[in-house]
């Protein structure tokens, strides 16, 4: 069973609401710029980490509805256990706390990627450039950025003669 994973921003977010007595998202001291918190909350809401609640005070209000009003966000026990701050016995331990699985959506690009290059002998640029329609450096990004930093893969490159330089996922 694996843990909730948490980005830098969603843990600091998090750890501020769990900290304030009335586990209030808002004010955020993240420094966040744009759109990043209001992305950073969907997830967390997502997750069932934090819950909308009516807001009392105008300075944090996350939206507005038209049946309850001003809303507001706040850290929901679920959160607590997740980052190990409850001083509550009777609870749920974080170890048995139900865990979202991470989703993946079928038949993406990012998924071709991943199939491609878990294939016997693997993929060149060209190929993968042909099965998805990216640019060569867009190939190239998705594979160090998307899989090798965000999903944790371990990618080889070798050279092989008459194909060029060829990439796998090494699992």
């Amino acid at each position: 069973m694996t843990a909730i994973q948490l980005s830098n921003a969603q843990a600091v977010i998090l750890s501020t609401a769990c900290a304030r007595d009335d586990g209030a998202v808002f004010p955020v001291t993240a420094t966040l710029k744009g759109g990043a918190v209001g992305n950073v909350v969907k997830s967390l809401l997502k997750h069932g980490l934090i819950e909308e609640v009516v807001a009392d005070d105008p300075d944090t209000v996350w939206r507005h509805d038209e049946e309850r009003g001003p809303i507001t966000l706040r850290a929901t026990p679920l959160a607590h256990s997740t980052l190990g701050a409850t001083d509550e016995q009777d609870e749920t331990p974080p170890a048995e706390t139900p865990i979202v699985p991470a989703q993946r959506r079928k038949g993406t690009k990012q998924a071709a990627l991943i199939e491609m290059l878990r294939a016997e002998g693997g993929a060149t640029i060209a190929e993968i450039v042909a099965e998805t329609g990216w640019q060569p450096h867009t190939v190239r990004g998705a594979m160090s950025s998307a899989l090798k930093k965000k999903l944790g893969l371990t990618i080889t490159s070798e050279k092989v003669e008459g194909r060029g330089r060829v990439y796998a996922i090494c699992d």
